[in-house]
C-alpha cells in the first residue's frame, strides 16, 4: 500500500502536477485508473483494490484518501530501490565483498544499508530452510496431514469456503505454513485455493499468528 501510493505520488513530488485532484486525470500515472477518470484494459486495479475495501466503490474511496494523506510526505529513502547487490553469489559472497568497500546498490529492495543486509540475510535463511525442508520430504500433502491432525478436519474441507472458525484456522495455518515455510507463492496458494492474491495474504496472516499464539510448529 505504502509502495503504490508512493509510486503514484512521484509526479506530484516532481511538480508535474499541482494537486492530487490534477494527480487523478493525470494520464501516465496508474492513479488516474484506479480513481476511475481513465481506463486502460492491462491495468490490474483490482489487485490493488484488494487492499483497501471489498467493493470497488469502497476500496476506491479509501484509496483515494490514503493517498491524500501521503501527499506531504516527501521523498522516501526506505521506498528507493538501493542498498546491496546480490548478485555476488550468495549471503556469504556478499560478506567477503562488503569488507572491500562500497557495493552498488539493488534495485529488486526497496531500502539502504543495514535494512537491506537483513533483507538479504533473512531470504538466504528462508532458502536454506526450504531447502532442508525439502530434503527431508515435506510437502504440500505434509501440510495438509498436519493440519487436519491439529484442527481434527478433513482435507475437503480446507478448501471448502465454510467460514466455520476451525476450518478457517486450519485453512490459515496451511497457507502460512505453505507460504512461510515451504517457500510456496502466494499465487500458487491462491490457485490451489480458488482465491484471490490479497485473499491468501490474509489467511498467512491469519496463519502465523495462529502458529506463534500456540506455538504451532511444521517440524522441529
Amino acid at each position: 500500500m505504502e509502495l503504490v501510493r508512493y509510486i503514484h505520488l512521484n509526479p506530484l513530488r516532481a511538480r508535474i502536477v499541482s494537486c492530487v485532484s490534477e494527480l487523478d486525470t493525470f494520464q501516465y500515472s496508474g492513479h488516474s485508473a484506479l480513481i476511475g477518470k481513465l481506463t486502460r484494459q492491462w491495468q490490474d486495479t483490482k489487485y490493488v483494490f484488494g487492499y483497501f475495501g471489498k467493493t470497488v466503490r469502497e476500496a476506491r474511496k479509501r484509496y483515494r484518501t490514503y493517498v491524500e494523506k501521503g501527499k506531504d510526505q516527501g521523498r522516501r529513502p526506505e521506498l528507493v530501490g538501493g542498498g546491496l547487490i546480490k548478485s555476488l553469489g550468495g549471503w556469504k559472497a556478499f560478506k567477503e565483498k562488503r569488507k572491500g568497500g562500497r557495493l552498488k546498490g539493488d534495485q529488486r529492495i526497496l531500502g539502504e544499508g543495514e535494512f537491506v543486509s537483513a533483507v538479504l540475510k533473512e531470504a538466504d535463511e528462508k532458502y536454506e530452510r526450504y531447502y532442508e525442508l525439502e530434503r527431508k520430504g515435506y510437502s504440500l500433502k505434509t501440510v495438509e496431514e498436519r493440519v487436519c491432525a491439529i484442527y481434527g478436519v478433513d482435507r475437503d474441507e480446507i478448501y471448502s469456503r465454510s467460514r466455520v472458525q476451525s476450518i478457517a484456522d486450519a485453512r490459515g495455518l496451511f497457507c502460512y505454513w505453505a507460504v512461510g515455510e515451504l517457500g510456496y507463492q502466494l499465487t500458487d496458494i491462491a490457485r490451489r485455493f480458488s482465491m484471490t492474491g490479497p485473499g491468501v495474504g490474509y489467511a498467512v496472516r491469519r496463519g502465523r499468528k495462529l502458529a506463534e499464539d500456540n506455538r504451532l510448529k511444521l517440524s522441529g
